[in-house]
């Protein structure tokens, strides 16, 4: 596993077998960090727009409160350090001790990787803050370019591991080598601590010994494993070229993405009210009238209402393709 981690990331991070701490999926890494470094009523900064199922991973069993980072549209939802020190400043003010931030990237649902500067800037903040920072990497081998996406583990390679300790990696086999089924997932943590309790409670997230047998024999197998990542990351620069572009041409932009399953569509002109109300009556259009799933930013927690989330990847082009004619042809009626 470490040695396929290095090799996602084009060999410019290197990943101590010692590290690694199997897990029943990325759902269950992300838990078993949350109950291992906060306390029940502790809270995580977690940036907006992000993945809905935080809300269940990260709170439901844990006690631990989400408090989200305010992105926004205006410099394509990236991370600012206005947004990190007003979400701490909130917590604060409700009375809940910070114990880390969490981070995806590559962004489900935006489908873009967070730039390094950004990188370096969170990293300076939970420094300053002695607080955690997990970095769920899970579509680090979903990207359409390896040369654009940077992990966290190669800034602190650069920087000699100072402050290391505080940083903990998440990644999964579900998404780069769609082995959902398998619940692969693994924490990769710098912090030694991290690392022996993430053990000691691991037999309540086990992988089963067939499972492992047969993965290591397919991930030692170099020739294959590059072949089916170059080979998924053409076929997913393709699915979102096609999509783009199709909603280009009915008039709809998306934010410019780069990674991952998704796109993250721009839909507030078509919006009757402004607000998170009129959002969910244009998805219901879309879901019933349209028979179009697509996911309301609402439900990432985005706080400008008319953005959605659209994968492309689970369909296949000529589904992508009718799809497409729908809401070029709902975009039609509307202009009428």
């Amino acid at each position: 596993m470490a040695s396929f981690m290095e090799q996602i990331r084009g060999g410019r991070a290197r990943f101590d077998p010692e590290r690694v701490v199997l897990t029943a999926g990325a759902t269950a890494a992300n838990e078993l960090l949350t109950f291992i470094l906060a306390d029940p009523g502790d809270a995580l900064l977690v940036p907006t727009p992000y993945y809905p199922g935080f809300d269940r991973d990260l709170r439901w069993r844990t006690g631990v409160r989400i408090v989200p980072i305010h992105c926004n549209s205006s410099n394509n939802f990236q991370i600012t350090p206005q947004a990190l020190e007003a979400a701490y400043e909130n917590a604060e003010s409700m009375n809940l001790r910070v114990r880390g931030v969490l981070i995806t990237n590559p962004s489900n649902p935006l489908g873009a990787t967070v730039q390094r500067a950004v990188l370096e800037e969170i990293l300076g903040f939970v420094t300053r803050k002695n607080i955690h920072l997990i970095s769920d990497e899970i579509y680090s081998g979903s990207v359409f370019s390896s040369s654009e996406f940077v992990s966290v583990a190669e800034i602190l390679e650069s920087r000699d591991y100072k402050e290391c300790e505080r940083v903990h990696i998440v990644y999964s086999l579900s998404k780069d080598l769609g082995l959902p089924g398998f619940r692969v997932g693994t924490i990769y943590s710098y912090n030694d601590k991290v690392v022996t309790t993430a053990r000691r409670m691991s037999s309540f997230t086990l992988i089963s010994s067939q499972t492992q047998h047969l993965l290591a024999s397919m991930l030692s197998n170099k020739e294959f494993t590059s072949r089916y990542i170059e080979t998924n990351r053409a076929r997913l620069k393709k699915r979102y070229d096609m999509i783009i572009q199709g909603l280009k041409r009915a008039g709809i932009k998306c934010l410019r993405g780069n990674a991952g399953l998704f796109c993250w569509m721009n839909l507030s002109p078509l919006l009757q009210k402004p607000d998170r109300e009129g959002e969910l009556d244009l998805w219901k259009t879309m879901l019933h009238e349209l028979k179009l799933n697509i996911s309301p930013g609402s439900s990432c927690h985005c706080s400008e209402p008319g953005w959605f989330r659209v994968c492309f990847a689970n369909m296949s082009e000529q589904t992508l393709e009718v799809a497409l004619a729908r809401i070029h042809n709902y975009m039609d009626q509307r202009k009428r």
